[in-house]
Order: structure tokens, then C-alpha cells, then sequence
């Protein structure tokens, strides 16, 4: 692969910026959805956030050094060994809150679950730029369905639906920009909606219950249904300002479950308002559009896609995470980017920063 000099070199300040920002209102949204654990135990959850944002931060620098090219040639084996750690989280992973999702080493636990998304991305960006002059054949779609379905079933059987789901707009949207032909892309998505309802049959029964509450939360107002209606309870009693850090009573007064991960949107708009989440919702489309103008800028199509990917992760996420915790779309568990308390998933998303700034900086031109 030959690089010339025109783009090689540069950096985009303002990516960083907006994912500080994020971190930095994270931080301070963990601290406020811990602290009366803190005050009980002494245990800093944001703190510990911190220090994985640390890590984080070494990864993403060393993923920048190291290019995304020289990664992307190893992409088949770094997913290979993310497979087996997925097989190996349903044999010997720790279960928390009902799901085998966790190995832990004692000193450090992680979710590979967090790491497929990404290594996914960077064995199907590999196979995608190997077979571009063969794309629109249908045949070769075969194996990037199949790349797809093996992390996600095993995702699916830790339990994780949301995590297992997310590979499917992942998957297509790379598909798409390779050049794969849009009728066979349309077709497996009629496909894929006409079996959905069979996917009724192999859910557990609190996702059942997620979806039965998702269309009437007062089926079960105290049991399924209570986070949701909780959710919007918090974020319509913050008004346009805010009821102020640390102030916020149904988050204070432990009224809502999952504060500090999967819902802490809702602690956004409960203490910092509709301002405060709009704020945040515009940062998101200000990175959503730094990593789309980042792909744009590309000719190689190995870093074309990957971009792609990496976006499409977070977008989803974005989109779904605060479309459930508003109730406009069922419970999943979605974490929200560099905001959710999760080592896992926050060093993952600054790994895939310093990706994006890897392709930005050795831009491929002839």
C-alpha cells in the first residue's frame, strides 16, 4: 500500500475535543449517579472510570503509532482470538446481574463482548478491501454474514441482545460503502424481518417482558416497566435548566435503576436539563460527523470501511440508548459512549478514536 505525502500528517484536534468533553461530562454524571454508594462504601466509581479512560487513552495513542493498516492486516486473527474469548466467557466468565458477560483476572475484568464490535469491524474491513473488485457478486457475501453470525450468536447465548443486535447495522452499512449491490442487501433485510418474529421463541423472559412493556410500561409498573417509567420521570422533571448537580432527586434518592450505565442519560437531563442533553446530543453529531467527513477524505477502501464501521457503532449506541431510556424504543441494554460507567466499553471507544485518527493522519492518495 503506498501513501504519498499530500494529508499525511495531520491530526484532527477538534475529534479529541469533543470526546474530552463527553468523558468529562461522563465523569461527572458517574459521580453524581454513585454517590450515595460512595457515601456508604467508599467505592469512586468515577474515579475508577477515570483510570480506565487512562487506559483507554495508552491504547488509543499506540493505535495511532502503530496505523490502522498494520492492524487491519492482522485483522482475521485479532477477531480470531476475540471468538475464543467469547467462547470462553460462556465457560468460565463471572456472572453479574444474571448474565455471563465478564472474565475476571482478579485485578481487572473485562467484556470481550465490548472488543467483538471493534475487531469485527477490522476482520470484515480486511475481507472487504481483499475482494472490492468482487463485491457485487453476491456470492461473496456469504462469508461476511457468517463473520457476523458467530459473535453474535455467541453474544446472544452470554445473554446480550443489545450487544448481539448491533452487529447487523454494522455489517451492512460496511457492505454498502464496499459496493455490495443494494437488492441483495435488501433482500437479506426482508429476510430478516419476515423470521424476526421466531426470535420471540429464544428470547429469555425478562426480554420478553422489556418488549411487552416497551409497547404499555404500565403493564408491570413495578417490575419490568419501573425503569423506563422512572427514566421519564427524571428527565421530564428536569425542565429546561436542570434541577443542578447533584440535586437530582429520583436519581439521589435511588428511584432509578442503572443510573450510572445504561440509563445515565436519564441523570443528564434530571440535573443538567434539556439544555444539558442537548448539549450532549450535539456533541454526538459533531463526532458522527468528524468520523463520516474522516471516511469521506479516504480513497483506500480498507480505511473507508473501517471509518464506516466504527461510526455506525457509535451512532447506534447514541440512538438507541437515549431513544430507550425517552421510552421510544424497547430496553436493550446499550451503554452510551463515553458516557456510561464500563472499562470495557470506554477503552474500546478511545481505541476506536485513536483508529480514526489513524486514517485520517495517512490518508491513501495516488
Amino acid at each position: 500500500m503506498r501513501y504519498g505525502q499530500k494529508g499525511k500528517g495531520e491530526f484532527d484536534y477538534g475529534l479529541v475535543f469533543i470526546v474530552a468533553a463527553i468523558i468529562l461530562m461522563g465523569l461527572f454524571m458517574i459521580y453524581s449517579a454513585s454517590y450515595q454508594k460512595y457515601a456508604l462504601s467508599g467505592s469512586n466509581l468515577a474515579m475508577k472510570q477515570f483510570q480506565s479512560g487512562i487506559i483507554g487513552v495508552i491504547i488509543a495513542f499506540f493505535v495511532f503509532r502503530a496505523g490502522y493498516q498494520r492492524i487491519v492486516d492482522f485483522g482475521y486473527y485479532i477477531f480470531g482470538i476475540n471468538i475464543l474469548l467469547l467462547l470462553l466467557v460462556l465457560v468460565i466468565g463471572d456472572v453479574r446481574y444474571g448474565a455471563r458477560r465478564w472474565i475476571d483476572f482478579g485485578f481487572f475484568a473485562f467484556q470481550p463482548s465490548e472488543f467483538a464490535k471493534i475487531t469485527f469491524i477490522f476482520a470484515l474491513a480486511k475481507y472487504l478491501g481483499d475482494v472490492k473488485d468482487e463485491i457485487a457478486n453476491p456470492k461473496t457475501l456469504a462469508i461476511p454474514f457468517a463473520m457476523a453470525v458467530v459473535p453474535m450468536l455467541l453474544i446472544f447465548k452470554e445473554p446480550d441482545l443489545g450487544t448481539a443486535l448491533i452487529f447487523l447495522p454494522v455489517l451492512l452499512t460496511m457492505l454498502l460503502i464496499a459496493g455490495a449491490r443494494v437488492k441483495y442487501l435488501l433482500i437479506f433485510i426482508g429476510s430478516g424481518l419476515a423470521c424476526a418474529p421466531l426470535l420471540w421463541f429464544f428470547l429469555k423472559d425478562y426480554q420478553r417482558n422489556r418488549l411487552m412493556v416497551f409497547m404499555n410500561p404500565n403493564l408491570d409498573p413495578l417490575g419490568a416497566g419501573y425503569t423506563i417509567i422512572q427514566s421519564k420521570i427524571a428527565i421530564g422533571s428536569g425542565g429546561l435548566f436542570g434541577k443542578g448537580w447533584l440535586s437530582g432527586t429520583q436519581n439521589q434518592l435511588n428511584f432509578l435503576p442503572e443510573r450510572h450505565t445504561d440509563f445515565i442519560f436519564s441523570v443528564v437531563g434530571e440535573e443538567w436539563g434539556f439544555l444539558g442533553g442537548a448539549i450532549l446530543i450535539f456533541l454526538y453529531y459533531k463526532f458522527v460527523e468528524k468520523g463520516v467527513r474522516i471516511a469521506e477524505t479516504t480513497s483506500d477502501i480498507y480505511g473507508k470501511t473501517l471509518a464506516y464501521g466504527i461510526v455506525t457503532v457509535f451512532a447506534v449506541h447514541v440512538v438507541v440508548n437515549i431513544g430507550m431510556v425517552c421510552g421510544l424504543m424497547p430496553v436493550v441494554g446499550l451503554p452510551l459512549p463515553f458516557m456510561s460507567y464500563g472499562g470495557s466499553f470506554l477503552m474500546m471507544a478511545l481505541g476506536s478514536v485513536g483508529i480514526l485518527e489513524s486514517i485520517k493522519n495517512k490518508r491513501k492518495v495516488f
